[in-house]
C-alpha cells in the first residue's frame, strides 16, 4: 500500500478513468470493527457497503476481503478516516496506523494508493443521528461504522471534486 497526498488520488483516478474507471472506498477503522463505504462509478456520491470485524489474528481475511472487494467494484484507492488532531496523538489515530501498517504488511494489498481524511465527529454524528431509532445495541454499531465511512469519503469526494472543479475553471479562464 502507498499513501499520496488527499488531491493527488484523486488526480491519479480522474487520469485512470479516462482508460478504465475506477472507484474509491472509504473505510472507518474502528477497535472492533471496519465501515466501509463505496463512491459510485463517477466519484461524486458515497454509499453505504457494508463492516468488517477487525481483530489482529484475521488481518489476512481483512485482506483477502479488500482484494476481492478490489476486483469485484474496481477499486482503484482507499480514503482511510483519520482523527486528526494537531494537539495530540489521539488513540483512535494509532489504531488506524496500526491497521494501514498490519494490512500492508500481508502483501496483498502491494501498489494500492490510499489517503487519510479527517474523521473527528463522524461516528457521533451518527450515533446522534439513530437514536431516536432504538436500534439494538450490535445493529446501532454496524450503522453507525458504515455510514461514518460513507461521511468520510463523501467529505473526501465533496472535497476533491470542488477542487477540481476550480482547476478546470481557471484552466479554462
Amino acid at each position: 500500500m502507498q499513501y499520496v497526498k488527499p488531491l493527488h488520488l484523486f488526480q491519479n483516478l480522474v487520469k485512470s478513468n479516462a482508460s478504465q474507471g475506477g472507484r474509491l472506498l472509504g473505510l472507518d477503522v474502528g477497535v472492533k470493527y471496519v465501515g466501509l463505504a463505496i463512491s459510485d462509478l463517477d466519484n461524486k456520491i458515497a454509499s453505504p457497503l457494508s463492516v468488517l470485524v477487525r481483530k489482529k489474528t484475521n488481518i489476512d481475511l481483512v485482506a483477502h476481503d479488500f482484494q476481492s472487494l478490489i476486483s469485484e467494484l474496481s477499486l482503484v484507492g482507499f480514503v482511510v478516516g483519520y482523527p486528526f488532531d494537531r494537539q495530540r496523538l489521539a488513540p483512535d489515530a494509532t489504531q488506524v496506523k496500526l491497521f494501514i501498517d498490519d494490512l500492508s504488511e500481508t502483501g496483498k494489498l502491494d501498489g494500492l494508493k490510499f489517503t487519510f481524511w479527517d474523521e473527528r465527529f463522524t461516528s457521533k454524528n451518527v450515533e446522534l443521528l439513530i437514536k431516536p431509532l432504538s436500534l439494538h445495541p450490535v445493529l446501532a454499531k454496524t450503522v453507525v461504522d458504515k455510514f461514518a465511512a460513507v461521511q468520510i469519503l463523501q467529505a473526501y469526494l465533496d472535497y476533491v471534486n470542488k477542487k477540481e472543479n476550480r482547476l478546470a475553471g481557471a484552466a479554462t479562464s
